[in-house]
């Protein structure tokens, strides 16, 4: 293997990073972390002794080493756009944790930047890696499945329910706006990821339990012209589940359950080895099990974000999302908003989606 790719580390406010640390401590994947910063110098700290990086008091002086050829940006998100610039502009390679951006103005910076300075860019969508994932889309796109009518995506975490969740960033409106677009952002991803851009979105989103943590539950209805359907319903105050995805073709239908938090942290009510992704077709009659097991904690996905992204890094893949196709699924996320506060269907070309 040739030389270790150097990797920096702007903002650890969002937990994912430190998976990508932990794994990429494995030699073969090629990544050595070597710095951090952060504007929390608490959580900095810490974060650095778990890694045992060097510490930086401003992103500046970290982007100046010539040892670190790229950075993963997990920082609140209203820091990416600026944080994006200032990587760009030292040619350093760079992952960004979603969402993209807080509004869309924001997006085109980060899109600007990346063009500008030519620099490699990905999103860091862990449901883009997921092999089960990954073989639903490869069904859709075999055409065994005849066209395809119906998709439904369920999204869930129980975090809503936790009173001090309230105090954290994720819910801050300055710093991530609200639970909504942190994360109903992947569940949004992965349906752009799968069909493309769709033409409008129908979508209802409440705040149902603490008012500290609003939009904590809403239903996305995404249409294409022609078909599919889409649907993306997230709950943020849910404990459990089973069923996660849904797709309804013409000839058959793919079922997968323990797809995301809420169902494959709790135990479930079988071994999870045959009934996690499971495809009926008019061909054959019967179920098929697609033969990849459900990992049994979530974090298992997240974790295995990390190989992707070093092969990224490392030149030998291309992005999982380029910042255009985050731009498209920040833009998706935004205009649930325009359509659940005027109470209608909304174009994704509608210019009030600049407004959120």
């Amino acid at each position: 293997m040739s030389a270790f790719i150097g990797v920096g580390i702007l903002g650890f406010a969002h937990g994912h990073v430190h998976a990508y640390c932990d794994e990429w401590k494995n030699p073969e994947l090629g990544i050595a972390v070597r710095a951090g910063w952060d504007h929390d110098s608490q959580r900095m700290e810490a974060a650095c002794q778990q890694f045992g990086l060097q510490g930086y008091a401003d992103a500046d002086s970290l982007l100046e080493r010539s040892d670190i050829q790229a950075v993963v940006i997990a920082s609140e998100t209203s820091r990416h756009a600026e944080l994006v610039e200032l990587a760009a502009a030292r040619g350093k390679a760079i992952v960004l944790q979603k969402p993209l951006a807080l509004t869309m103005a924001e997006a085109d910076r980060i899109v600007n930047a990346v063009r500008d300075h030519q620099v490699p860019f990905t999103m860091a969508w862990q449901m883009r890696t997921d092999p089960q994932n990954i073989q639903m889309k490869q069904w859709i796109e075999s055409g065994e499945l005849g066209q395809i009518f119906m998709v439904r995506r369920r999204h869930g975490l129980p975090v809503g329910l936790n009173a001090d969740f309230a105090d954290t960033w994720h819910v801050d409106p300055a710093a991530n706006r609200d639970i909504w677009a942190d994360d109903s952002a992947h569940p949004v991803d992965f349906i752009h990821w799968l069909l493309g851009e769709p033409d409008s979105v129908t979508a209802e989103i409440g705040s149902l339990y603490n008012p500290r943590i609003p939009m904590d539950n809403g239903i996305a209805v995404y249409r294409y012209s022609g078909g599919p359907i889409a649907e993306v319903s997230c709950s943020f105050t849910c404990t459990s589940a089973v069923n996660t995805t849904e797709i309804i073709g013409e000839l058959g239908t793919i079922v997968q359950n323990y797809g995301d938090a809420t169902s494959c942290n709790v135990p479930r009510p079988d071994d999870g080895a045959s009934a996690g992704l499971i495809k009926f077709t008019t061909a054959t009659g019967t179920w098929t099990a697609s033969g990849i097991v459900s990992p049994q904690n979530h974090g298992y996905r997240i974790r295995g974000l990390a190989k992707p992204l070093a092969d990224f890094l490392r030149g030998e893949s291309g992005p999982l999302a380029t910042a255009e196709e985050g731009r498209t699924s920040l833009r998706m996320v935004l205009a649930t908003y325009v359509s659940n506060e005027e109470g209608r269907r909304v174009q994704l070309s509608d210019l009030k989606i600049e407004q959120v």
